[in-house]
């Protein structure tokens, strides 16, 4: 499966679990954010970097996504078996907080 359909895929996955998955330039904030799961206004959001690779996209919506509760939802066995990956702990000094936002950063709350 082609890197794009993948992302298209995890970006499905996300809505059907109430996230809404929206692309920005986060190069113009003037301030280091990163990509990753926030709260506004009591809606969901994954807020991606739209500079970001395809795989870096996948990779990083992948590594939110397998935290959330998507066992009784269908998804194609390439991306089953990606969200089945374990995931790889960052370090607290690695996740970005933006407490205005409440972003989380590019690891998901736990359940």
């Amino acid at each position: 499966m082609q890197p794009e359909q993948i992302y298209l895929e995890l970006r499905q996955l996300a809505e059907k679990l109430g996230i809404l998955v929206s692309e920005h330039n986060l190069r113009k904030t003037g301030i280091h954010v990163k990509s990753g799961l926030c709260k506004v206004r009591d809606k969901t959001i994954f807020v991606m970097d739209k500079h970001e690779t395809i795989y870096g996209k996948n990779r990083i919506l992948a590594s939110c996504l397998r935290e959330m509760d998507h066992e009784n939802i269908y998804v194609v066995p390439t991306v089953r078996a990606l969200l089945d990956k374990p995931n790889r702990k960052k370090k607290e000094s690695e996740v970005p907080v933006d407490t205005e936002t409440e972003q989380i950063g590019a690891t998901c709350p736990g359940k």
